[in-house]
């Protein structure tokens, strides 16, 4: 018999400003959820042409970038640039440090650049790595279909229903699957043993939890999990007027302390003076940020 995962709480991600001009909805790296490991921050990002975020260090961290809509231009220092479309994703480790810049598409349409980034904790060992950049396009990410076609899930990375994506995208092992429910249907999805969880609600209204003790999810909630159980279940009510869609998230807590300040994520106060010190004087990693400028940011750094 597998057992479901209760909920912890429930909670909306408010709508804030961040970076030059865009608007974020942070749930993960709040008051209402504060470091769930190895997770830092979950931001619901919409960016408007003329805003973005130019030139800006990290260290410590890894952050997943999956685009919904529209397109995110991203340059660093090392000299990677490329972009990401609808369904593409990109996996940045910053290490011991990287020096970036992602800013929007202009879309014919005046719309905005719409998506989700996740920061992703390095274990101790690991944050004075060289920084690498992973790209998946939203082709390759393998999907399955369950409930008589009623639940269409994307494997961005995991396990569900047979379909394994397993890749080396991240050092952190972490699961994110794009989950979406049309009306009366209804999904069992196993999650890793003690793994820290939570879905973020898309669209539409979703119902999480075993019968009889259900919890109504809206759009723009994100769901903290308990790490007992070993299956999520969610569905959408039979008389609902559109789909429900959110994405799970799923990855193995690191035992350490988080010191973090802004783009910097480390393990002590010292080390996170260190961060500083060494990106002004670029040294220990932030070398190549001396007199470094990106293209695509020069639009609003002038």
């Amino acid at each position: 018999m597998s057992i479901p995962r209760t909920i912890r709480k429930v909670f909306l991600a408010i709508e804030q400003a961040e970076g030059a001009g865009a608007r974020v909805r942070r749930s993960v790296g709040t008051p209402a959820l504060r470091n769930f490991s190895p997770f830092l921050m979950l931001d619901h990002f919409s960016i408007k042409p003329g805003a973005g975020f130019p030139d800006h260090p990290h260290r410590g961290q890894e952050t997943i970038t999956y685009l919904l809509s529209g397109g995110v231009d991203h340059e660093d220092f090392a000299g990677n640039k490329g972009t990401i479309g609808p369904g593409d994703l990109q996996f940045m480790t910053a290490g011991r440090g990287i020096m970036h810049a992602e800013m929007p598409r202009q879309n014919p349409d005046g719309s905005a650049n719409v998506g989700l980034q996740l920061w992703v904790d390095l274990p101790a060992h690991l944050k004075k790595c060289e920084p690498r950049y992973r790209d998946l396009a939203a082709g390759e990410v393998p999907t399955v279909d369950t409930d008589d076609g009623k639940v269409h899930v994307k494997v961005i990375s995991g396990q569900s229903h047979g379909i394994d994506s397993v890749k080396d995208l991240a050092y952190t092992p972490v699961w994110i699957l794009d989950i979406e429910i049309k009306p009366g249907g209804r999904i069992v999805q196993p999650l890793p043993a003690g793994w820290n969880a939570f879905a973020y609600a898309l669209e539409g209204q979703t119902l999480f939890g075993d019968k009889g003790s259900q919890t109504l999810v809206e759009q723009y909630h994100n769901v903290v999990f308990e790490p007992a159980g070993d299956v999520v279940l969610a569905e959408v009510d039979a008389a609902a007027e559109r789909s429900g869609r959110f994405v799970l998230i799923a990855g193995t807590p690191l035992d350490q302390k988080v010191v973090q300040y802004g783009p910097f994520v480390l393990n002590s106060q010292e080390e996170v003076y260190q961060a500083f010190m060494d990106y002004q004087t670029h040294t220990n990693g932030f070398e190549r940020a001396k007199g470094w400028e990106s293209e695509i940011g020069k639009s609003m750094m002038h």
